[in-house]
Formats: structure tokens, sequence, C-alpha cells
């Protein structure tokens, strides 16, 4: 059976995740099954929504002894300073008012050393004609482009920046060097 380009990309990343990991805008924990596979018993994956619904969604779907969940604003999380490992946004940068200062977070609760991913599974131009097309609320989040989001992690402590804006699949990821 042939392998499609995002299991290689979630296979290649499996190997940098850390112990204790943070899915900023986890929604209803679509990422939480195959974290806690990877972080095993040993580590913990940490979900924070703003939406009470679906962090109360996340937590029934996945009442897990390592798996937390949290409501909470991404631009505010009520953790302290370099606690995690790793953290991802998987489908949810978009949709953050507050762009830079989730970035500036992510820095705050992140170890030195912890890789931050943000990952879409399609392109920022394909993510914002779909938001375009549902319109209400949505219609004009959108992913930064490229260069955008490589001033973003610039303007934190983040080095080793790496944006790939492809058809079907945008990650952008770069370690906290704090």
């Amino acid at each position: 059976m042939a392998r499609d380009r995002n299991q290689e990309f979630f296979d290649e990343m499996a190997a940098e995740w850390g112990t204790d990991v943070l899915d900023l805008g986890c929604g209803m924990g679509v990422l939480f099954d195959l974290l806690r596979r990877r972080v095993r018993e040993e580590g913990t994956v940490t979900g924070i929504d703003f939406s009470f619904q679906m962090a109360r969604v996340a937590h029934r779907n996945f009442a897990f002894a390592n798996v937390n969940v949290v409501d909470a604003d991404a631009s505010a999380p009520p953790f302290r300073d370099s606690m995690f490992d790793m953290g991802v946004a998987f489908a949810a940068f978009a949709h953050f008012v507050d762009q830079q200062k989730v970035l500036d977070e992510a820095d705050r609760v992140l170890k030195p050393g912890a890789e931050f991913h943000v990952i879409h599974r399609i392109s920022s131009k394909e993510l914002s004609e779909l938001h375009r097309q549902i319109g209400d609320v949505v219609e004009h989040d959108a992913l930064p482009s490229g260069s955008k989001m490589r001033q973003m992690f610039d303007t934190d402590h983040f080095t080793d920046v790496r944006i790939d804006n492809r058809s079907s699949l945008y990650p952008a990821s770069a370690m906290n060097t704090k």
C-alpha cells in the first residue's frame, strides 16, 4: 500500500516529538490518539481550546490518564514557563485572532530546544478560499504567507524555521532557542 505525503510528514516528525506535547487549538482532539501513542505512558498530551464544547468533546473522546484538555485561549495558556517538549497547532492557527501572541506564548511555555509546528492539511491559498466560501466569522481567517510566518517566528526566540506552503499541506516549524 502506498504511503501518502501527509503520513510521511508525520512519521518524520515523530522522531522529534518530546515527552510532553502541547496541542494549541486542539478542537475535538483529532491528533490526540497519534500524539498519545508517540509519547507513550511516560509522556503527556495537553490540548487547549477556547471553545468549551470542543474541549469537552476532546476530553470525552480521549479520557486517558496522560491526556489533558484545558478550556482556555491559545494566546493566554495557563501553563508555567518552559513546560512542554513540543508544541503543535493543527488546523487551528488560521483561527487565532492574535497569531503573534500565540507564538509569543508558545515561546514562553516551550522548553529550550523544543519545536513548534503549525500544520494545515491544505495550502494557505486553498484554506483562504475555503474560508471565503464558508463566510461568516471564518471568512477572513488565514494562514500567514511564508515570509510573514518566518518574520513572526523570528520575532520570538525561534530558529531553524522551515515552511512549505505546497498544495495539500502547510507545515511551518521552528525550534525554540530561548
